[in-house]
């Protein structure tokens, strides 16, 4: 909830979640944090992606949200997750976060995409589900300066890396292009050295003071 709600009581209504809801909540609650130090190929991360519509944060809404799992250094098809928020958002965030788990999320231009997400937890569910976020709109220069050195779009890196989804501005199509991308970018990762979510984690953060220094 808001600092706002926290100090003023009363000033939002309290949200009411079915005992469904509750209990997915609760067992997230309960799930084991995961190591940033383990190798890649140890490690579940889940690609995380939405579909809104429009890219205005202040009127737009989050429309459906979608899932895939990499692990071992591989896609899994049939661990994916992709719903409409629509009739029901608040089972739908609830599976989303059950789907997820404790793991290191891989997101595409996260000051939107995390964003949108973070705005609807708190308004469905009065939540903002802390993670591990990792953006690969700052993550994917630093790992192919010779690319391009400055953050691109994700349809430029797709054509960059001749990847194909079987659907653009879909939420799941989308996530399994920036998953197709994150396998690419874990293979360069190990190749220069960084062999964990913590390292990846430290290189986006330096990129981003990099590309703020005038």
């Amino acid at each position: 909830m808001t600092w706002l709600s926290r100090l003023l009581p009363g000033a939002r209504t309290p949200v009411t979640l079915s005992a469904d809801v509750r209990a997915m909540l609760d067992a997230w609650h309960q799930t084991a944090e995961t190591s940033l130090d383990t190798l890649h190929n140890e490690t579940r991360y889940v690609i995380v992606n939405t579909e809104a519509s429009g890219l205005d944060l202040s009127k737009d809404r989050l429309l459906s949200v979608a899932g895939i799992a990499v692990e071992g250094g591989l896609i899994h098809p049939k661990h994916a997750f992709c719903q409409a928020l629509e009739p029901d958002p608040a089972d739908t965030l609830a599976k989303l976060l059950t789907f997820v788990g404790k793991s290191p999320i891989v997101v595409f231009n996260a000051a939107f995409n995390k964003r949108v997400l973070l705005n609807a937890y708190e308004r469905v569910l009065d939540i903002e589900p802390e993670g591990h976020w990792l953006d690969l709109f700052w993550l994917l220069p630093g790992l192919y300066a010779e690319r391009n050195q400055n953050a691109a779009k994700l349809s430029e890196w797709m054509a960059a890396m001749k990847i194909e989804t079987f659907q653009r501005h879909h939420a799941l199509g989308d996530a399994y292009a920036i998953a197709q991308l994150f396998l690419a970018a874990q293979a360069r990762a190990r190749t220069l050295g960084h062999r964990t979510p913590r390292a990846l984690i430290e290189l986006e953060h330096t990129r981003q003071r990099l590309q703020r220094v005038p």
